[in-house]
């Protein structure tokens, strides 16, 4: 009999391994397919990995500084997806198997999961007996119902990232954090790039200055971007795949060697057999949990892609660290959500952390909002790049800092200091009065708080 048995092996999964050692918890893992779960097989890890092959291909070749000529950048295809795998194996070696290897409390289980009692997992025939058990199994990439899907060769993310060779022309369905990064990574490689969005807006849950900035970036470098888009049908002819769509004004068709399919992530609960437990389910297939990650069942716990948004491998471990601490302690820990940052790593990046401006008034909050391009940042000016803005949303009679959004060369690591502001409840005060070095991108933060006071344009570099 284990002490916890935590269903998965990815980022929540190890998090809540860790953190059983550190109580001497006897724990059991169980996994079905490769250790170490999304983010370092087929999701974070590789993905940058490419979007950064893609970017130094391109942006060596337009991107030009006077003094500079752009050269021609050679591209070996099946070379970077070489490197990149050597890198997810020593990652996935380094930082999954070495750990567990390391905790010997843990034993690792390969194979399938399924409740066939209240505390009892049957592992491909193997059972595995548990007090306490906490479920972290991930998600898939959802297949929308699309007529003629089931006859075409689709990519998901998994295979997008392993093909033998570099794609003429590819079609993405969706315009969120996912289908904009292959997108531009696979246009930035020499790929020429058709993207379709079913909502009016790219990233719609985004400030709508930062998703109409960034698809006029995107657009200016030759990705095809169409919005408001409801796909009819789906067909393969000759290699190539057909998208027939319609938007607010006609029918069309969008053709492409490759069509990756980016419209989400579906929760893997299905074969879970979640029934015998009980363990509750929402419509979407998520289990359900509350803010202590504790499921409907008393000793079943639940962390990470399996619970639905946000599905991001920094908040699924401290999940899956937060559902083994309750499990095994009782101590009724809970995950506030509001100071959790998201990014997306096209170029330039979009970060964001906290309330939009919409988000804040739905809320009810009376919220006062200031944006600034990057093109008032010295820095931003400096190297050249002043691509992007940066918005803030204050509340309007403390000054309270409720979000920051920003788009711009870097963002994602911009966003921690509004991180902070955010779980801390700073104002736009406590930023102005903070010294910056100069110059860099971050100090766009303390002239977006600035600007709350004063007019930028008036102020000297380094003005206070």
């Amino acid at each position: 009999m284990f002490d916890l048995v935590i269903l998965g092996s990815g980022s929540a999964a190890f998090a809540a391994a860790l953190k059983a050692a550190d109580h001497g918890a006897k724990t059991a893992m169980i996994e079905r397919s490769t250790i170490g779960g999304t983010c370092v097989n087929v999701g974070c890890v590789p993905s940058k990995n490419l979007l950064r092959a893609g970017e130094l291909r391109y942006y060596d070749s337009h991107r030009e500084f006077p003094g500079i000529k752009p050269g021609t950048t050679t591209l070996e295809f099946n070379r970077i997806i070489e490197q990149k795998n050597q890198i997810v194996r020593g990652l996935r070696r380094e930082k999954y198997s070495d750990v567990l290897r390391s905790l010997p409390s843990i034993k690792l289980f390969r194979g399938n999961a399924r409740f066939v009692s209240r505390t009892r997992v049957k592992v491909d025939g193997v059972n595995v007996d548990g007090r306490k058990f906490v479920v972290a199994t991930g998600s898939s990439p959802r297949i929308p119902s699309i007529p003629g899907i089931e006859n075409v060769d689709y990519l998901t993310n998994v295979e997008a990232l392993n093909l033998r060779s570099r794609p003429a022309s590819m079609i993405v369905l969706g315009g969120r954090a996912l289908g904009l990064e292959f997108a531009q990574m696979y246009s930035h490689m020499g790929t020429r790039v058709t993207l379709l969005q079913r909502s009016d807006r790219i990233i719609p849950e985004e400030e709508p200055a930062v998703s109409d900035a960034l698809r006029q970036y995107l657009e200016e470098e030759g990705i095809k971007i169409k919005t408001g888009v409801q796909v009819k049908r789906v067909y393969q002819t000759q290699g190539e795949k057909v998208i027939v769509a319609r938007d607010k004004s006609r029918e069309f068709e969008a053709r492409g060697s490759e069509l990756l399919v980016a419209t989400g992530r579906d929760p893997n609960t299905s074969l879970l057999g979640l029934e015998s437990v009980p363990v509750g389910l929402r419509k979407d297939g998520a289990v359900k949990v509350d803010r202590e990650m504790h499921t409907t069942a008393r000793h079943v716990w639940a962390a990470g892609d399996v619970i639905g948004e946000p599905m991001l491998e920094t908040i699924a471990a401290k999940e899956g660290a937060t559902a083994a601490e309750n499990a095994l302690s009782g101590t009724h820990r809970k995950i506030d959500f509001l100071p959790v940052p998201r990014a997306i790593f096209t170029s330039p990046q979009v970060a964001s952390v906290g309330l939009t401006e919409k988000q804040a008034h739905e809320q009810g909050y009376e919220c006062a909002c200031r944006t600034i391009p990057m093109s008032k940042v010295p820095k931003a000016i400096v190297i050249r790049d002043t691509r992007g803005l940066i918005k803030m949303v204050a509340e309007a009679s403390t000054g309270r800092i409720l979000g920051v959004h920003i788009l711009a060369d870097g963002a994602a690591d911009m966003i921690h200091e509004a991180v902070l502001a955010v779980k801390y409840k700073l104002t736009i005060d406590d930023i102005i009065d903070t010294v910056h070095v100069f110059p860099t991108m971050t100090e766009s933060i303390k002239l977006v708080a600035t600007s709350f006071r004063k007019d930028i344009d008036e102020l000297s570099c380094c003005a206070e």
